[in-house]
């Protein structure tokens, strides 16, 4: 078996004939050998991609301290579908984003992208061009990744992706760079070492609602069906900076609120409904009062009185007559009964 084993990397012998390899048979002589030297001659093909890896695009996927389990899982998910990224180990919150160009000069990467941590409940991303820049940086919502029972489809590992993109990228400058940099970031180079020669699943960048949303399709059928894979996540674009993580703005989105303020306006919005509530109460109450002052005087109860007719006023000066009153009636009676019998 050693005998047919060849080097790797059959792309640095571009152009090259074929090698021919040759087997000697064990023992005999010279004539005998001869023969068998052109009887064991084995020709071994030329490799299947006749290119080089020219474009050497290296993404770093890393993030910082405080992180929660579903960042983590699409970073993960980030480097399975990009076979050109690398990692990092996390970076403290304490130090300036400027390292992260030092980070990614060590690790020989000129594209980034960095999952910032805040509060430990928002996250945002920095998609970056080492060192020279441009940069932009998103808050990302509604993340899901591939361990989500939704996501059914399931596409090879390391394959090339098809990048599509809404038309309306092309119509704003700022939309326009963004594209340029989603493309250098997301592609995976052609011929590069870990990568598969094929085409089977498709990156999808829409824009909706002053977004940009994120989707990841598998194309099942020759007709170009598709199934989402998986993840998905959603991009509200914050600022565009010229250098990279810092410089000058290029563009500020004005439609952009932070999620600090969007908690707020929630607080007082709620703060107001208790408000709302309460004022209703006190003025139910006060109106159970006035009808209970009403109903004390009753109004329908005039309705119902007739006015008699007046009657001169008598004054009696005279004492009145006295009665007189029978004494021992039972016995008169008792007498007239005895008289009877």
């Amino acid at each position: 078996m050693s005998a047919f084993k060849r080097k790797r990397g059959g792309q640095a012998h571009v152009g090259k004939k074929a090698k021919k390899v040759k087997f000697v048979a064990d023992g005999g002589e010279a004539a005998v050998e001869a023969e068998q030297e052109k009887r064991n001659e084995v020709t071994i093909p030329a490799p299947v991609s006749r290119g080089k890896w020219t474009n050497k695009e290296r993404v770093l996927i890393f993030s910082s301290r405080g992180i929660n389990f579903r960042t983590r899982h699409l970073m993960q998910d980030l480097r399975t579908m990009m076979p050109h990224s690398k990692a990092d180990t996390k970076m403290d919150r304490k130090d300036k984003l400027f390292v992260v160009n030092e980070v990614c000069e060590i690790k020989n990467c000129n594209k980034c992208l960095f999952f910032e941590a805040k509060k430990k409940q928002d996250l945002y991303m920095w998609i970056s061009n080492s060192p020279h820049g441009p940069s932009a940086k998103f808050l990302v919502q509604n993340i899901h990744t591939l361990a989500e029972l939704k996501m059914t489809g399931n596409c090879l590992k390391g394959s090339r992706p098809l990048l599509s993109f809404d038309p309306k990228f092309d119509k704003e400058p700022h939309y326009a760079l963004l594209k340029e940099l989603f493309t250098q970031t997301f592609s995976t180079p052609r011929y590069h070492p870990k990568s598969q020669p094929f085409v089977d699943h498709v990156f999808t960048f829409t824009i909706a609602d002053n977004r940009i949303w994120f989707r990841n399709y598998q194309i099942i059928e020759e007709d170009a069906s598709l199934v989402e894979v998986g993840p998905r996540f959603v991009l509200n674009l914050i600022k565009v900076f010229q250098g990279s993580f810092g410089g000058p703005t290029l563009y500020e989105n004005p439609d952009f609120q932070s999620p600090n303020m969007h908690r707020r306006e929630i607080r007082l919005a709620a703060a107001a409904r208790v408000r709302e509530k309460q004022m209703v109460k006190e003025m139910q109450k006060m109106k159970r009062t006035e009808a209970k002052e009403d109903l004390a005087r009753d109004v329908t109860a005039d309705v119902f009185l007739t006015p008699a007719d007046e009657k001169p006023v008598h004054i009696q000066t005279e004492a009145p007559e006295p009665k007189m009153v029978k004494k021992n009636k039972h016995k008169a009676f008792k007498r007239q009964r005895m008289a009877r019998r």
